[in-house]
């Protein structure tokens, strides 16, 4: 079998999910492909898990309703050792980064991070992944009953749904008392598309020119293009915007289909957060910026006149 677990949110399960399905899809290895969801009044998610894998199993309990990694790995390590699992797959997000390794203790599995490929060689599982600001790209192999794989976010085109839903059933879970307990839950509240579930992103750096420019620049063009906006180290820094929207090596790591680079070098910690992105478009006034070196389109030229264009002309088409 090979388990997958479920990040959702509000009723509905998060894009890396999808990406953890293809990424399943393509081992082709032995045993039904299994989405674990876990929480408290996870109905929605479930119904939508049961269109992406082969059978769903539902862990639906109060003790569930606030996640705690300690919890969740006991949770998950009793499902696939009961279903003997061989491959347990979750996200390389915070939580999930948090919760592998206990899983993988817990299992006496192999632990494999921040997977951007996934193939079976001979009795071994070989994952791709990037290191040295991804610079690199080194290949692992795992060879055991049990692996315990994180999948980058973004690493994987997402699944399609099946045509049909797969069954679901409820299991019966034996928790480890919580000993961590969540006090206060603050979420930031925005309107704009998550950084994570964008497929375009535009970002700013120094070389935008002030907090009222950024606002102007980055986020007109965002909002023309329904995109996710992005900051370098440098801006977050100086307090033009907050750290979530920062992308970079201490920030968080994007692959969009198309990521938009206003004002923006390219040191190697921010190429190392968004190097991989599917198409990269850079508009800079410095014809020897570092970033032109990395870009699919570049536009040398001053961004207070080229984006303004771009805005005008994406709403007389819109």
């Amino acid at each position: 079998m090979i388990l997958m677990v479920a990040e959702h949110a509000n009723g509905k399960l998060s894009k890396s999910v999808y990406e953890m399905t293809e990424a399943a899809r393509t081992l082709q290895r032995e045993g039904p492909i299994t989405l674990l969801v876990l929480g408290k009044e996870v109905s929605k998610a479930a119904a939508e898990a049961a269109l992406l894998a082969d059978q769903v199993l539902v862990g639906d309990l109060p003790a569930l309703a606030e996640y705690d990694a300690e919890v969740w790995a006991a949770a998950i390590a009793q499902i696939a050792q009961e279903g003997e699992a061989h491959t347990i797959l979750m996200s390389a997000t915070r939580s999930g980064r948090e919760c592998s390794p206990r899983v993988a203790v817990k299992c006496d599995a192999a632990l494999m991070e921040d997977a951007i490929s996934l193939s079976v060689v001979g009795d071994a599982l070989e994952a791709e992944r990037y290191t040295f600001l991804t610079r690199v790209t080194e290949r692992v192999r795992a060879r055991g009953p049990v692996t315990v794989v994180t999948i980058k976010p973004g690493a994987f085109t997402p699944a399609k749904p099946n045509g049909s839903a797969a069954e679901q059933y409820d299991v019966e879970l034996t928790l480890p008392e919580r000993r961590l307990n969540v006090t206060q839950r603050m979420t930031e509240k925005s309107e704009r598309i998550a950084l994570a579930e964008a497929d375009s992103v535009v970002a700013g750096g120094r070389g935008v020119g002030t907090p009222e420019a950024f606002a102007e620049l980055v986020e007109g063009l965002a909002d023309q293009l329904g995109a996710g906006v992005a900051a370098t180290r440098a801006v977050v820094d100086a307090g033009w915007r907050p750290y979530a929207e920062q992308v970079g090596q201490t920030g968080k790591t994007v692959q969009p289909k198309i990521y938009w680079a206003l004002g923006i070098s390219g040191a190697v910690q921010h190429l190392s957060g968004m190097g991989k992105s599917k198409m990269i478009i850079a508009i800079n006034k410095d014809a020897e910026a570092p970033i032109f070196k990395d870009t699919d389109y570049g536009i040398v030229g001053d961004l207070k006149e080229i984006v303004p264009a771009l805005i005008r002309e994406l709403k007389t088409t819109a």
